[in-house]
């Protein structure tokens, strides 16, 4: 949908020029009707509001925690805290994973922090230790206790799931199950193997802004012409696709390879691979495939050239059957509340967003980088993490090239979003009927959670 309401060729007509088979998952198109209404402000600047988001949202959604390789062997443990919560996910042997509220039964305190090894979990206050399996083991001086209550000091546990290679949890034992609670995930995702996958980057950076206002910044591609102009050469916002899969999934799918149908007519095939790519792209997109540069599209020449780039890593058979807009496109799911993967055979970015402390006007983003390596290699290991704090531009990491300047350009919007949310005088906010509907949706089943108070959110 065009910005003035025009025609405009769809994502699916560019899926029509696909010379392989599309997958259903691209071809699925929903046709989301999110009624319009206006959102009031106090969403995402009052503190009842984060109070209430802690106590009925985090406490009973399925909410990603690290990837299974911080938890491959017996021992390993890593800590997730969110809002006041905190909860210790433990590998009790390869391949079983169990997770628990992080508090000593005894006096509170909490029994680890950050990630590591351990033959056991004892509490450095007073030394009641539990076994990895969660069942009590010994107290120093269990005389002074009943064996009554030593017999109840198994640690209170939470749901936890692996999917794709991530490790979620749920907080509320009531809740569905993960595979209920993600609907269409896994099956679309199939083909795009996450779980096969490294972190080739980790970047965590805190923002002066509500998680919820990061988190809309990346759910539609409506603000690309006013605050990412380098990339319309390239990038078609205006051909995007939105899609809602049900209460907990949606999805925008923003075309890359082409430039943005408003500006179509600044930009030449050969200004739209280089700017992509770099320069000289479309000279070797054309040696590649032998087409003469007359007969040669942008989108049949970048995906010549991520074919090539990934020859090496990916079987040539999955390479010859991926599209054009598997080896390109931007394919952003949410897995509500805060958990957003890439689709696709390119590198894969995940995002996710945390309050902080409960503070409605902070919060921490974090982008994760998931790349292939060649069949029948070890695994490379996992990138550290890059903490970034507020005033920490994403330029100051090398390892995200031209990317850096985009998430900057949003970076810097979103504090200002935060501070005219605080000053607004009508406290509404209003979205686009089309490329804003994601946002509804989002706001609509964070609705339901919030009003929902008795049982689970299993709608």
């Amino acid at each position: 949908m065009r910005l003035d309401g025009g025609a405009l060729p769809s994502f699916q007509d560019l899926l029509d020029d696909e010379r392989v088979s599309v997958p259903a998952s691209l071809r699925s198109n929903t046709h989301p009707d999110i009624p319009q209404r206006p959102l009031g402000t106090e969403r995402w600047t009052c503190a009842k509001h984060a109070a209430l988001e802690t106590e009925r949202l985090w406490s009973r959604t399925w909410q990603m925690v690290c990837r299974e390789t911080a938890l491959m062997h017996s021992g390993d443990f890593f800590v997730y805290d969110i809002s006041g919560y905190s909860v210790l996910l433990v590998c009790t042997e390869p391949g079983t994973l169990r997770g628990y509220h992080n508090s000593c039964l005894h006096r509170g305190r909490a029994l680890k922090n950050g990630r590591g090894r351990a033959k056991e979990i004892r509490c450095p206050y007073h030394g009641f230790c539990w076994n990895l399996d969660g069942s009590f083991k010994e107290a120093f001086c269990s005389e002074e206790f009943s064996p009554e209550v030593l017999g109840e000091l198994s640690l209170p546990e939470v749901q936890v799931a692996c999917w794709g290679g991530w490790v979620f949890i749920n907080m509320d034992s009531d809740a569905q199950s993960f595979s209920e609670y993600s609907g269409i995930l896994e099956s679309h995702f199939n083909r795009w193997q996450p779980e096969a996958r490294y972190v080739s980057l980790h970047v965590e950076k805190r923002l002066r802004c509500n998680w919820k206002v990061a988190l809309e910044a990346f759910i539609e591609s409506y603000h690309s012409i006013q605050t990412h102009p380098q990339i319309l050469s390239f990038t078609g916002g205006d051909n995007s696709q939105y899609d809602v899969f049900g209460p907990h999934l949606s999805r925008t799918i923003t075309p890359q390879g082409t430039p943005n149908p408003g500006q179509a007519d600044r930009f030449t095939v050969r200004q739209t691979v280089d700017d992509m790519l770099g320069q000289g792209s479309f000279d070797l997109a054309c040696t590649l495939t032998g087409h003469r540069a007359e007969d040669l599209t942008s989108r049949q020449a970048i995906a010549a050239l991520r074919r090539d780039a990934l020859s090496g890593v990916l079987p040539q058979a999955l390479l010859e059957g991926a599209t054009q807009s598997e080896l390109m496109d931007s394919i952003l799911y949410l897995l509500f509340p805060n958990f957003a993967p890439w689709g696709g055979f390119q590198s894969q970015i995940t995002y996710r967003y945390r309050p902080i402390d409960g503070n409605p006007n902070v919060c921490v983003m974090d982008l994760y980088f998931l790349d292939s390596f060649p069949e029948g290699s070890p695994r490379p290991p996992d990138a550290e993490t890059v903490r970034l704090d507020f005033d920490q531009p994403f330029a100051e990491v090398p390892a995200l090239g031209g990317l850096a300047a985009i998430f900057d350009q949003d970076a810097n919007n979103l504090p200002e979003v935060q501070r005219g949310l605080n000053a607004s005088h009508r406290r509404l906010a209003i979205t686009a009927a089309y490329q804003e509907c994601r946002i509804r949706h989002f706001h609509q089943t964070l609705d339901h959670y919030l009003d929902n108070t008795a049982g689970s959110c299993g709608f």
